[in-house]
Parts: structure tokens; C-alpha cells; sequence
């Protein structure tokens, strides 16, 4: 095996099992900073073993007994120190622990879902929750997480050191939360989640318009969180994606072009997305407890997936869990959802109307988001003057290229 087959083979391995691996390092360890950098150097080591000896058997076992010998090492060299650190080497070898012992199934579920909330800690700013999931739970390396952002590598590298010297500082333990803290902690998780979904789903800067390998892998983090903690927003949470993901395969034209909803070929939306989306919605509201925020935009989308038209979409109802929204989670970016689906409702006019009153309260100021919404509205009310004068404000607010091609096609039309 060459260099760039065993690399392609580590990263792979790296990719499906990294919360595994760190995890019960740092159950192994105690130490959840220490036990990313000894995953990182068994990783290293990897590329040059395998490239030698050929992939092992159980290469996950194998970067585990690697990270494991590390951590042994590292404690010796701490315990000319440190007393406490000599007694921590001791007992590391007194246990002697193989690959299965750290992969006891009876702890692995702990270890990964203990993982997903340090990693989402409170303690850390959002730029650097998101980067440290991404990083450490799935399995994404720094590059990665750079382009997918479109920021450089040096500024996710900083954002992770600075996290993991920001959990150390604060004596953040490795393990899951006290059972007080247990929903509240569950929340910073699920919004780390929703946050890098929505950047797959509506990317907010570069040429593309979505990132769909980025939202796949914000999928996959919530069907792991979803096995191990299955509350009723976490249901919702997996809904809402699988039913805007069920959207994707119409979202773009032949030639890459964004399609808008009204545009779409519903014929090409996912329907097995839709059902498991529905299913997991289902099992939501089963819990009896009302839908949360994700719930209630999960509701919204499920109205969308079972419409066979835009004319046909249940309009009042989409109102109501705006509304709903509102209420739980207050914010202009719902006010403006709430306004379009008015003005779907009950015409242009009476969504203009909440669009002025979300402008004069300085709601959205600084994106393009109202600007386009409101030229919209000013279009279809037959006022292109004005609407041409919204679309090139959205224009020039916008960051993401594919959307601004979009924008520019309105105010075509709107000067047609």
C-alpha cells in the first residue's frame, strides 16, 4: 500500500470512528483536550504503519491501542513532575485495558454523547463549538471545516486550540452532564447541529448555494445524537432536516442555477427523506410534551413536502406555527418567514405590510434577506420601480454568488 491509499484508508476510518476513538481515550484518560491530541498522533503514525504493513484488521482498535501506549508514555514523562501524574501511569498499566475494553458497548454510547456536549460546551463561543463538533465528533479535518466556512485553515486550527485550552482552563470533566444540566446543555448541542445544517442548506458565502456534503454530515450527527438521547426536540430536530434535505435534488438546475420553491419539480423531491422526516416529526408529537422550536419548523417544512403545488400548500396553517414560532423563539428572520406565508395567505399587500414593520423596527438589518423578500412583494403588487430598487439593495447584501445571480434575475424581471 502506497502513502496516498493508507492516507485515504485513515481518513476513512478517521471519518466514521473519530467520536469513538476520542472518546473513550478521554474516558481512558480523563482528560478530553489530551485525548484529541493522542487520537491525532495515533492517526500520524497510521500513515506511516499502514503504508508499510497494509490497513489491520480492526483499524479502529488499532489507532486505540496506538493512543493508548501514547497516553502511557505521555504520563511518565509527567510524573518526573508530578506525583499525581506517576500514580495516573501506574494505574494505567495496572488496568492494561485492550482495544474491546475501551470499546465496551456499555460505555460507547456514553463516551460519544459525552463528547457531543463538551464539544458544545458553554463555555466556548459558537465559532468554536461548531469547529470542535465538526472537528472531533465528525471526524473533519481542519481543511475541511475551512472551506466549508470559507475561512483559512490557521483561523478553525485557532478556533480548536483555543476551545480545547478554554475547556482545560474552565476543569470541564469528561462525561455527561449532571442530570440539572443534562436539557439545558442538550440545547447549545442541537443549535451547533441546526447551525451547521442551515450552512449546508443556505450557504452564506462563496460560489455555491448549498453544501450538501456539509449539511449530510449535520444529518449524521443528529441520527447518532438521536440513538443516544432520544428526546422529542431531537425527533424534531432530524424531521426539519430530513424534510429540507428531501428538497435538495430540486433545488438546483442542470446548469447549478438555484431553483426557488415555486419553481421546483416536486417530482424530484426525496420521498423516502419525506417519510423518515414525518416519522420522526410522528414520534415528536408522541412524546405529549408540544413541539419545540425545531418541531414547530419541522411542522412548516412537512407542510411544504406533502403540497402538491405552492397554490395548494396549506398557507393559514404555516401562519399559525409562524406565529407559534414566534411566540417560543422570538427573531425578525421568523417575522419575515411568518410575512411571506401571509402574504401567500392573504396576498402581497398584507405581507408588504409586516415586511415595513420588521424594516422600521431595524429588524434583518445588514442582510439581504428583507430586501429580497420585499422586492418580491413590491413586484407582484405591480410597484417595479421600487421593487428594482429593493432587488439591487439585496444585491448588494448578498455574499453567496449563485444567490446573487438569482437576486439579478428578479430585478430583470423587475425591469422587463
Amino acid at each position: 500500500m502506497n502513502t496516498t491509499e493508507a492516507r485515504g484508508a485513515v481518513e476513512a476510518v478517521w471519518r466514521m470512528e473519530s467520536a469513538r476513538i476520542v472518546g473513550a481515550l478521554a474516558r481512558y484518560t480523563g482528560d478530553f483536550a489530551l485525548a484529541e491530541d493522542l487520537a491525532q498522533e495515533a492517526l500520524a503514525e497510521a500513515l506511516v504503519s499502514w503504508s508499510v504493513d497494509g490497513v489491520p484488521v480492526q483499524p479502529a482498535g488499532w489507532l486505540l491501542t496506538v493512543g493508548r501506549r501514547r497516553a502511557i508514555d505521555t504520563f511518565r514523562r509527567r510524573s518526573a513532575l508530578d506525583e499525581r501524574y506517576a500514580l495516573l501511569a501506574h494505574g494505567l498499566e495496572e488496568v492494561e485495558p485492550g482495544a474491546d475494553a475501551l470499546f465496551d458497548p456499555d460505555a460507547i454510547d456514553d463516551d460519544v454523547l459525552a463528547l457531543m456536549f463538551i464539544a458544545c460546551h458553554p463555555v466556548l463561543p459558537r465559532e468554536a463549538r461548531i469547529a470542535l463538533t465538526l472537528r472531533v465528533v465528525g471526524g473533519l479535518g481542519t481543511a475541511e471545516i475551512a472551506k466549508a466556512f470559507l475561512v483559512p485553515v490557521a483561523t478553525i486550527q485557532a478556533r480548536i486550540t483555543r476551545a480545547k485550552k478554554a475547556l482545560a482552563a474552565a476543569g470541564v470533566p469528561f462525561g455527561l452532564p449532571p442530570a440539572g444540566e443534562l436539557a439545558q446543555r442538550l440545547g447549545s448541542v442541537l443549535h451547533v447541529l441546526y447551525l451547521v445544517f442551515n450552512e449546508g442548506s443556505f450557504a452564506s458565502g462563496g460560489d455555491s448555494w448549498m453544501r450538501k456534503e456539509l449539511a449530510a454530515e449535520a444529518r449524521r450527527l443528529a441520527r447518532v445524537l438521536v440513538r443516544l438521547a432520544p428526546e422529542p426536540e431531537v425527533f424534531g430536530l432530524i424531521a426539519l432536516m430530513e424534510l429540507t434535505a428531501a428538497r435538495f435534488p430540486a433545488r438546483l438546475d442542470a446548469a447549478g442555477n438555484p431553483v426557488l420553491l415555486e419553481d421546483q419539480d416536486r417530482r424530484l423531491w426525496d420521498q423516502s427523506a419525506i417519510r423518515r422526516g414525518r416519522a420522526a416529526l410522528e414520534q415528536a408529537v408522541a412524546a405529549g410534551r408540544g413541539l419545540g422550536t425545531y418541531g414547530l419548523q419541522a411542522s412548516i417544512a412537512e407542510c411544504h413536502a406533502v403540497a402538491r403545488s405552492v397554490a395548494e400548500t396549506d398557507w393559514p396553517r404555516i401562519v399559525l406555527l409562524y406565529e407559534a414560532l414566534g411566540q417560543l423563539s422570538p427573531s425578525p428572520i421568523i417575522d419575515l418567514n411568518r410575512a411571506v406565508a401571509v402574504a401567500m395567505a392573504s396576498g402581497p399587500a398584507a405581507g408588504l405590510e409586516l415586511v415595513e414593520g420588521i424594516a422600521a423596527a431595524g429588524g434583518l438589518a445588514g442582510t439581504h434577506l428583507l430586501p429580497a423578500v420585499r422586492g418580491e412583494l413590491l413586484l407582484r403588487l405591480g410597484r417595479a420601480a421600487e421593487a428594482q430598487e429593493a432587488f439591487r439593495a439585496a444585491i448588494g447584501l448578498c455574499g453567496n454568488a449563485a444567490e446573487r445571480a438569482a437576486l439579478q434575475r428578479k430585478l430583470d424581471d423587475a425591469c422587463g
